[in-house]
């Protein structure tokens, strides 16, 4: 976790933004002392876009199937998993 003042953002905005891209890992702003903003680059942050989206239509068909929605086949699963990870491997 990277933390730095607000002000950091005005003055030293290239380092902040190559932090950002080299590590991958948001930047957290503070101001007077207290948590204010989080900064990160374009990619990792549609990277962790798509992880939430995966992770919630997970969460839904989880939930669907102990509700008794009907199931899928082990080849849908496969597409299906074929897919996303596709998805997932453009976005890095």
């Amino acid at each position: 976790m990277y933390i730095k003042a607000s002000a950091s953002i005005r003055s030293n905005y290239n380092d902040i933004s190559k932090l950002c891209k080299e590590t991958g890992e948001p930047v957290y702003l503070t101001k007077n002392g207290e948590g204010d903003l989080v900064v990160m680059d374009i990619t990792s942050f549609e990277r962790r876009a798509k992880e939430l989206r995966l992770a919630e239509n997970l969460w839904e068909a989880r939930t669907a199937r102990l509700n008794g929605a009907k199931g899928h086949s082990i080849e849908e699963v496969r597409n299906m998993l074929t897919k996303t990870i596709e998805e997932v491997g453009k976005s890095k």
